[in-house]
């Protein structure tokens, strides 16, 4: 599960998820990248289920980046304790996702129909709405039509 190795604080305020995205809105690495169209908290394991859906369905060929890192920690307090006596324990990690960012990239894979497929797999495993995007700027054509 990705997480940081050392933060300089143990806890830390809710990040802002509503504004749109200044930085990380364009593709660095690949040909081929799925985006952001809300913002979101990306849990851990969300970011890891989606790399898992990816790589499954390309067979390990294709390099892929991951473009968010969980970086927050989201603390919790234990069921059924009273109000007050502090912030509870550090529960999970996020990723604080803005409107327009790009999550994942794609790239050397053998054709659009199996990078569109295999972003197409890993957006279910996100709880917002994405879309691909390809580095040229065409959008994906539909196979057979």
């Amino acid at each position: 599960m990705l997480q940081p190795k050392r933060t300089k604080f143990r806890k830390s305020f809710k990040p802002n998820k509503e504004k749109t995205a200044k930085r990380g809105t364009e593709i660095a690495f690949g040909q081929y990248a799925l985006k952001a169209e809300s913002g979101v908290w990306l849990t851990a394991r969300q970011i890891e289920a989606t790399r898992i859906a990816i790589t499954r369905y390309l067979k390990r060929t294709g390099k892929l980046w991951i473009r968010v890192f969980p970086s927050h920690p989201m603390t919790k307090k234990p069921l059924e304790v009273r109000m007050g006596k502090g912030k509870g324990p550090v529960d999970h990690w996020v990723a604080n996702v803005r409107t327009g960012m790009i999550l994942f990239e794609l790239d050397n894979v053998v054709n659009d129909e199996q990078a569109h497929e295999a972003l197409r797999l890993g957006m279910h495993k996100l709880p917002i709405k994405c879309k691909i995007i390809k580095r040229d700027g065409t959008p994906f054509k539909k196979a057979g039509k």
